[in-house]
Parts: structure tokens; sequence; C-alpha cells
């Protein structure tokens, strides 16, 4: 079941939010890529890891241009949003890619994603080119981004996860 959210706010990332942010990762992963992902990689993520991480690159600051968005509801975090320069080989400038955007499970479906996204889209300018990468078997997602105005674009990779050879496909706003 999942559960009724107050007001959500969203606000540019600290430090201390490293550890919500790497929950929130880590069960995302693990609901979303359940059927994409190696089990045994799934089971293995350790969100104390994650969250060393997180802390890392929140405590380097703007500097490498990087930008991620908390959303808070209930008084807890409950997704985020990654947001720098792009790092395809064929972006111009001023293109910047996703990096990842994840919710909570138990929100999904609750306009969360939705807010994020209007708040990248915002944030980086209407006219701004912004591209990501989505795993191929990830169905929600996809459409999460075609409703918001991307769509692949024919470009294609694959990514090593968990010892598994997965398909991404690019997505492209403008």
């Amino acid at each position: 079941m999942t559960e009724q959210l107050d007001e959500v706010t969203i606000r540019v990332a600290a430090p201390q939010d490293a550890d919500a942010i790497a929950q929130v990762h880590v069960r995302s992963w693990q609901e979303a890529y359940a059927d994409i992902v190696p089990a045994d990689h799934l089971a293995g993520l350790d969100a104390q890891d994650w969250g060393r991480r997180w802390k890392q690159h929140l405590e380097r600051g703007p500097q490498d241009g990087v930008t991620t968005w908390i959303a808070s509801a209930n008084q807890r975090l409950v997704g985020f949003v990654s947001v720098g320069p792009s790092r395809d080989e064929d972006a111009r400038r001023a293109d910047r890619e996703i990096y990842s955007i994840y919710l909570d499970p138990g929100i999904w479906g609750h306009g969360v994603a939705r807010e994020l996204m209007r708040t990248v889209i915002s944030e980086t300018g209407e006219s701004t080119h912004l591209t990501l990468w989505v795993l191929a078997d990830n169905d929600r997602a996809r459409h999460f981004y075609r409703r918001h105005g991307f769509q692949a674009d024919g470009v294609e990779r694959y990514d090593e996860v968990g010892g598994a050879e997965l398909l991404e496909v690019r997505y492209r706003r403008n």
C-alpha cells in the first residue's frame, strides 16, 4: 500500500542528505530493477557505502557542474534527481544530462517524479537539450520520460551491471 503524502517540497541537496538519498537510491534500484538486474547484485547493494559516496559528491559542491535536488514529504526525503553536463561524445557544450532520478518505491505514482522533472526543466531552461540513459527493459521509466517530452533518439549502449550486459537507450528532450 502506498502512503498519503503531505505537501512535497523540493530543494538543492546538501551533504547531510547523503544517507537519506542513499537509502532511497538503494530501495528504488531494488524495486525498479528487480526483473532486470541480477538479484544477487541488488541484494548486495549497501546503502552505507552509497551514503559515503553521496556525501563525498555533495561535499564537492557545484564545481563539477552537477546539481542534485531532493523531494521531501512527510518529514523525510522521498526522491531525488541529479543533472549535470552531458557526458555523451556528441553533446554540445550547453547540453545537460539527467544522471539519475529515483523515488522511494512507496510513493511511486504520487506525482513526486513529475515535480522533480518540472524542477529540472525549469532550472535548466525550456530550450536546453536534456538527455538521459534508461535501461531498455525499464518500461515504467521509459513511459514517464515520454510523458515529459523525451524521445528515444536511436543511440544505444550496453552497460555491465552486476555481471549482466544490459542495453541502455538514450532519450532526448528538445
